[in-house]
C-alpha cells in the first residue's frame, strides 16, 4: 500500500513570531517551481503560530502542528493550551509523546493517551513519538519499551483512528545528539512498531498508518532513510530551523 511522506519541523522552543515569518517567506521562495511528494507541516512554538499563518497568506501547501495540547477542555490548568483554542487557529497537527515531554514534564502514557484521544476528537492529527534511551537499547529491550509505549499511547482508539494518526519513531539518544541510527537499526523499529500495530490493530491498519524517524535527520541522510519500506517520513528537529535545510529535506522525500 502506497502511503504519503510526511517530514515534519519541530521547532521546539526556538524562533519567535519575527523570524517565524521570515522562515516562511524563505522557504515559500526556495521551494517556488519545485516538485514536492510529501505532506509538509511546520510545528512552531505556542506564540509563533499566529505569524507563521499569517506568513502562509492561506497557502495550503503547508500544514501548521502545535508541540503540545491539554488532556482538559478548559478550565484551571494555568499554562495548558486545548484542543478548541487549536481548532480556532486551524491546525491540522499536534506533537504528542515526546520524549522530552515525557523526561522534563514527567507525561506518563495515560496523559500521553489522553491527549491523543481528545485530538482525535477535534479533528487534529496527532503526531505520536515513542522511543528508546540509550541503556534501553543496549541493554535489549528497545521492543518492549516500544511495545509498551505504543499500545499505552493507543490504548482504546479504533483501527481507524490509528490508521490516520501519525507515528514518530525517535530513539531519545540521537535526538539533538548528532547520533543517527543506522537505516538497517531504523528500519528494524519501524518494521516491529508496524508488527505491533497490526498485532493490535489489524494489518489494514499497519499498513495505511504512517510512521516517521525523527533524531539528528538532516539532508545528508534523509534520502537513506526514507528509501526502508517502513519510513514513511522524518520528524525533524535541529535541521528544520534553517529554511534551506528544511526544503532540502522536504525535496528529497519522494
Amino acid at each position: 500500500m502506497s502511503r504519503k511522506p510526511i517530514i515534519a519541523a519541530n521547532w521546539k522552543m526556538n524562533i519567535g513570531p519575527a523570524e517565524g515569518a521570515q522562515f516562511i517567506e524563505s522557504f515559500k521562495t526556495i521551494l517556488k517551481g519545485k516538485d514536492v511528494a510529501c505532506d509538509t507541516v511546520i510545528v512552531p512554538p505556542f506564540t509563533t503560530i499566529p505569524s507563521v499563518l499569517n506568513a502562509l497568506g492561506g497557502c495550503g501547501c503547508i500544514a501548521i502542528g502545535a508541540q503540545n495540547v491539554s488532556q482538559y477542555d478548559n478550565g484551571a490548568y494555568t499554562g495548558e493550551i486545548s484542543t478548541s483554542m487549536l481548532q480556532e487557529l486551524g491546525l491540522k497537527y499536534v506533537v504528542l509523546g515526546h520524549s522530552e515531554r515525557r523526561q522534563y514534564f514527567g507525561e506518563t502514557d495515560a496523559i500521553i493517551n489522553a491527549k491523543i484521544k481528545k485530538a482525535i476528537a477535534a479533528g487534529i492529527t496527532p503526531i505520536f513519538c515513542i522511543g528508546e534511551t540509550k541503556d534501553e537499547r543496549l541493554g535489549g529491550i528497545l521492543e518492549p519499551v516500544l511495545e509498551i509505549q505504543l499500545k499505552g499511547g493507543l490504548k482504546d482508539l479504533t483501527p481507524e483512528e490509528v490508521a490516520n494518526l501519525v507515528i514518530a519513531y525517535e530513539p531519545v539518544w540521537a535526538i539533538g545528539t548528532g547520533l543517527t541510527a543506522t537505516s538497517k537499526e531504523a528500519q528494524e523499529a519501524h518494521a516491529f512498531i508496524r508488527k505491533v500495530v497490526a498485532d493490535v490493530f489489524g494489518a489494514d491498519t499497519a499498513a495505511k498508518v504512517r510512521i516517521q524517524y525523527g533524531g539528528s535527520v538532516k539532508p545528508e541522510n534523509v534520502e537513506e532513510l526514507m528509501a526502508q519500506p517502513d519510513i514513511d517520513g522524518a520528524l525533524v528537529g535541529g535541521a528544520s530551523l534553517k529554511p534551506e535545510s528544511f526544503a532540502a529535506l522536504v525535496t528529497a522525500a519522494k
